[in-house]
Formats: structure tokens, C-alpha cells, sequence
């Protein structure tokens, strides 16, 4: 027999158990005393450094560092892209690789502990064809297609409609519910067909590809109640968004997902290249353009401090070849030091981490031996023009970082606090954790020997007067000397078979290193296409024919090699072993091979006999 006691208990327990299924099933935005580090796992034009086939196989060194990997947008841009004016969603051959290396790759930094966060870029869509179409795709038997209705009424600021009545299409009635960007068609997300698109796009880079949560793009640019709408129906297990904005903003941003999406800290970022750049390091302990960074000690921010994404240099920020940005100027390793002893969720840049892997490697390791997390506490020790001190407790003890120009006139008082990491302008102590029981990952040295290519231009079929060379990619070091567009006008010339050839040399530093053009000529116009990934010396012909507005290149190298081979391929006056390589390599079309004159000449005598060249020849 039923009691009206037991029923009520009974009615109870199904309510709790309904309100607890909802609590868990909420998407989390990111882990709360989060210990982990990420890595920015690109840069601007990384078309080499990024490829999936080049970050899998550093998988064992990002290990001992990182826990995250933020990739770029990994979808079919259709052409060379960094992924920001995404295509196609469920074909996933990019810029970067295809889909079997993407695969690949994941599930690799997955066996070593690494998830990899996907660049999720849904407020814009690039079309087809025309202002308005965009591509069928089908994925699990459903077929997914946006409209020109999936379009926001007031997009482009009304050209798109101007357009779409002129010729025969319709827009959604909805206006855009965030900030407008007339670079693609900006999607409107109250539209259910954008919604169910999303999703399933969303689902298929979590479950399908392996992805372990998502970086989105340009948050700003629609209501944060569909990020949170996103979330929840794909459950990430990390979210961070860029709501490039004011620290109010971006806190507003947050709750408007209802804290299912962390967000970069911008105003961190800005307090570090403010006190960097100005050279005054009070910078660090008082407010920047009247906003505290989220991880600030500040106690208004400190609700938010699970919430932050930090970080002190991006692909929007850094110094590009096409454009100067806002970069950091200085101080690099500094920077990483002070990040690395914070609050928040780290990120750290490629290119930083090329630069100072060791250093960061060790920083981290500190970092996390002392377990500091995304909410640990932090108080600020010292702060005047020269240097700036703050300590961070973890879990198992407490860091003490300095950063400034003269960090290390900064001694604690105290006893408790061991030195364990010092270098340019910073200085690490830890109190709590014995210094011996800190792991300190090695790396092997690179064992690559830079050498120089050289770059041929003609234009006489375009009838040229002066040839501009605009240079990057690669390692970054690539960029012109006159870093405004055209870039730099050639002035070296060289002549092969009665032809004018503009000149210049560069040096190919990594094995990922590679140097990408655009030639000009005049102010920067005309020019031709973009030439891309150039590790060899090259002779390139401007022709006549063109792509849109912009001419065609030949590659005629085949063609003039053989004419400027010299007989000594080293110039050190003497023909040997290395020669020999380098004209074997000229023969073959490939990249000069750089072997030790004493590897290769078994005599060791730098005179080529048969036995040599046998030798030669033997290690192609």
C-alpha cells in the first residue's frame, strides 16, 4: 500500500533526478582548476610549419608541454586559405593537408595526451559562385545547404539585398543579431536551417574527426545565446571564444553562453605589450585603458578567472609581412614567463614556441609542478618601472615570477623560496616543492645546415621596367625589407641567354622553411597570382596570360639551371665532394643537399675519385 508520504518522496526524486540530468548534461566552458596549457599550433601564412603531416610528427615534443593544440579551421576554403573564409564544412582536405592526415594527426596527439581544439568559423560563409550560393554537402545520408534566405536581411550594410532583388534572390527577414562584416555573407542564426547546419557540422568535428573543443571565430558578430545554443547541443569538452573587446564585453560575452564558452583575455595581452612596449613594467600591477584583464587579482574579476583564455601574442597581433599589426616588440621570453606564472588558461604561439622551446618547455614544467591552474590565487609582490613580482599558489606550492629589466635585483626575504629558472629578464623561485623533483623535458638540437636559394624574374612578355618582390611564409623571417606593399624593388639583375633577370637571394633555415612571392611592378600594380612554398633556386617568367587581374608565372627553371651551374657549386676553389652533390642535385631538380665534405669523400681528402662518386651516387 502507497502512502501519500512515500509518493511525494517518490514525485521528489524524479524532479532531482530531471534537474541533475540537466545540470550534467550542460556543456561545461571550460574545466574548473584546469592545470592544463595550450599551444596556438599556427601562425599567419604557416602554410608549411602547420601542415598535419609536420605537427603530428612533433607530437612527442608538444607532449611534454602542452595539453591542448589549437589548429586552424580545417575545412576546404577552396584554394589557399587559413581558413577564415571557410567553404565547405564536411569536406575537410584544406590548406594544411587532407582529411586522412587530419585524422591522423588528431588521433596521434590523442594517444600522447594532446586534444586539439578546432577553429570553428560560423559567423560568415564564403559562397560559390555568386553573392549568395553555397555548397550541398552531404554527410550520414542527410544533405546540408544554406539558402540565400540563411543570409542576414542587412548584410553588407544592404548591398547583399541590393543584389539578391536585382537578380532573383531572396534574404532572411532577420537582421544580423551582432556586429555586421562585409568580407562573406554573414549567417543568420536565428534561421533553423543554419542552426541544424551548425550542429551537425559541430558533432562531426567532435565525433567524427576526434576534436576535443572548439575555438570560435568572431564571436562579436552574432548573440552569444547560439553559442550557447551550440554548446549544449554538442557538448565540447573545452569552448573559448574571441570577443575582441573591452574586459566588460567580453565578461557579458560569457554570460550570454550561461559560462558554456571561456574567451581569450585581450586585456591580459595588452597589459603585457603595453608594459613591454613602454618599457615600464608598473604596467602589469594597474589598469589598461580602464580594464582589468580576467585573470587580474582584481576582486571584481576574479569570477571569471576559469573563464580566461590567456594569452600574449596572435595571428592578429603579431608582426606579418603584410602588415605591421600591433605586435609585441620586445621581451618575448619575458612575456611567456609572466603568462606561464598566471592564472587562466594559457596559450602559447607558435612562434614563440619555435623560438624559446626549451625555455617555455621549462617554464611549463615549473608551472605545473607547482600546480597552478586556471583559479589559483595570485598576489602582487613588487611592482615599479624596472621590474614587476607576483606570486601564484598551486595546488603543491607557490611560484614567485619576476619579470622586468632588472628582474633579478629582486631577492625575497624569505628562506622558503628556492631559485629554479632564471634568463632574459625574468626570474622563477618556488617555495612548497623541492627544485630537484621538477622534470625539465630535453629536445634534440636540429641537425638541418641552412642554405641559400636564389629567385629569377623576368618580365619582358609584360614588358616590366622594374620588378617589386613581396616575400613570406616559411619561418617567418621572410618578410621584405620594406615591409609596406609592393615590398622591395629588385635592383640586382642577372642576364642568361640574352635576358633580363631580377635577382635576389634567401636563406632556407629549417627544413619546414620556404619563402612564398608576389611580383609587381610600378606602385604594386599590376601583379601576378601568389607563388607559393619556394625551397629551391627558381627562374619564374611573368606571362601574359592572367587570372582575374592578375598575371601568371611560369616556372622555366628547367629551362636556365644548367646555364648558371659553376663549376665549383661551393666557390671555396675547389671541386669536391659537396660539388658534386649540389650538381647532382641541380640535375634532379631538388633542393641543394647539404652533406659534409668528409661524409661524403671517403678519403677524407676532398679529391673525388670513382670510389667517391660511386659513394654519390649511392645515396640517391
Amino acid at each position: 500500500m502507497r502512502t501519500k508520504t512515500s509518493n511525494i518522496v517518490k514525485v521528489l526524486t524524479v524532479l532531482f533526478t530531471f534537474h541533475l540530468s540537466l545540470f550534467t548534461s550542460t556543456a561545461q566552458g571550460w574545466p574548473q582548476d584546469y592545470g592544463g596549457v595550450m599551444l596556438q599550433g599556427f601562425f599567419w601564412d604557416s602554410f608549411n610549419d602547420t601542415q598535419w603531416t609536420r605537427l603530428e610528427k612533433q607530437a612527442d615534443d608538444l607532449a611534454t608541454t602542452f595539453d591542448l593544440v589549437w589548429i586552424p579551421q580545417s575545412g576546404n576554403c577552396s584554394g589557399a586559405s587559413m581558413g577564415y573564409d571557410d567553404q565547405y564544412w564536411f569536406n575537410q582536405n584544406s590548406s594544411f593537408g587532407t582529411e586522412a592526415e587530419l585524422r591522423s594527426m588528431i588521433n596521434t596527439f590523442k594517444a600522447k595526451g594532446i586534444g586539439t581544439i578546432a577553429d570553428v568559423v560560423i559567423n560568415h560563409r564564403k559562397n560559390i559562385s555568386n553573392w549568395v550560393d553555397f555548397p550541398k554537402e552531404t554527410y550520414k545520408g542527410v544533405t546540408y545547404e544554406m539558402t540565400s534566405t540563411d543570409i542576414c536581411a542587412n548584410d553588407d550594410g544592404g548591398a547583399t539585398k541590393i543584389w539578391a532583388r536585382q537578380n532573383g534572390y531572396s534574404l532572411s527577414s532577420n537582421n544580423d543579431t551582432g556586429t555586421g562584416w562585409d568580407g562573406m555573407r554573414d549567417l543568420d542564426h536565428m534561421s533553423e536551417n543554419v542552426q541544424n547546419c551548425v550542429k551537425a557540422y559541430l558533432k562531426f568535428l567532435l565525433e567524427d574527426l576526434g576534436y576535443v573543443g572548439f575555438r570560435y571565430d568572431m564571436v562579436k558578430g552574432y548573440s552569444a545565446s547560439y553559442t550557447m545554443m551550440y554548446n549544449e547541443d554538442s557538448k565540447p569538452q573545452f569552448s573559448v571564444g574571441e570577443c575582441w573587446d573591452s574586459s566588460n564585453t567580453i565578461k557579458n560575452w560569457i554570460d550570454g553562453t550561461g559560462k558554456t564558452s571561456a574567451a581569450f583575455d585581450f586585456q591580459f595581452r595588452y597589459t603585457v605589450r603595453n608594459a613591454i612596449n613602454n618599457g615600464d613594467w608598473t604596467y602589469l600591477s594597474k589598469q589598461n585603458e580602464g580594464n582589468w584583464p580576467l585573470v587580474s587579482n582584481n576582486i571584481s574579476s576574479g569570477a571569471y578567472r576559469q573563464y580566461a583564455v590567456t594569452f600574449v601574442e596572435n595571428h592578429d597581433t603579431e608582426k606579418r609581412a603584410n602588415s605591421y599589426q600591433d605586435p609585441i616588440k620586445q621581451d618575448t621570453l619575458a612575456a611567456n614567463a609572466y603568462l606561464l606564472a598566471m592564472h587562466g588558461t594559457p596559450c602559447v604561439f607558435l612562434t614563440h614556441w619555435k623560438a624559446y622551446k626549451q625555455e617555455i618547455a621549462n617554464m611549463v614544467a615549473v608551472r605545473k609542478a607547482v600546480g597552478i591552474t586556471n583559479t589559483s590565487a595570485v598576489e602582487n609582490m613588487a611592482s615599479n618601472k624596472d621590474y614587476y613580482a607576483v606570486q601564484t599558489t598551486g595546488k603543491n606550492g607557490k611560484l614567485l615570477c619576476i619579470v622586468g629589466t632588472k628582474a633579478e635585483s629582486y631577492q625575497p626575504t624569505s628562506t622558503e623560496w628556492k631559485k629554479v629558472l632564471s634568463g632574459y629578464k625574468f626570474v622563477y623561485y618556488v617555495s612548497g616543492i623541492e627544485p630537484e623533483s621538477i622534470v625539465f623535458p630535453t629536445f634534440m638540437p636540429s641537425t638541418f645546415e641552412k642554405y641559400d636559394i636564389t629567385v629569377h624574374v623576368n618580365a619582358d612578355k609584360v614588358g616590366w621596367s622594374t620588378v617589386n618582390f613581396w616575400t613570406w611564409g616559411g619561418d617567418g623571417s621572410h618578410a621584405p625589407k620594406n615591409d609596406r606593399w609592393p615590398g622591395d624593388k629588385i635592383t640586382t639583375t642577372t642576364e642568361v641567354d640574352g635576358k633580363k633577370w631580377y635577382t635576389q637571394t634567401y636563406t632556407i633555415n629549417e627544413d619546414y622553411d620556404a619563402v612564398s612571392f608576389v611580383f609587381s611592378t610600378g606602385s604594386g600594380s599590376p601583379q601576378t597570382v601568389d607563388v607559393t612554398n619556394i625551397t629551391t633556386d627558381k627562374f619564374f617568367e611573368v606571362s601574359t596570360s592572367k587570372e582575374g587581374d592578375k598575371y601568371q608565372v611560369i616556372d622555366v627553371t628547367s629551362q636556365y639551371q644548367s646555364d648558371i651551374l659553376p663549376g665549383d657549386a661551393n666557390s671555396d676553389g675547389k671541386v669536391d665532394a659537396n660539388d658534386i652533390v649540389a650538381i647532382i642535385n641541380y640535375m634532379m631538380g631538388n633542393a641543394p643537399a647539404r652533406f659534409n665534405a668528409e661524409a661524403a669523400d671517403k678519403n677524407g681528402d676532398s679529391i673525388i675519385n670513382i670510389a667517391d662518386i660511386i659513394a654519390l651516387f649511392a645515396m640517391f
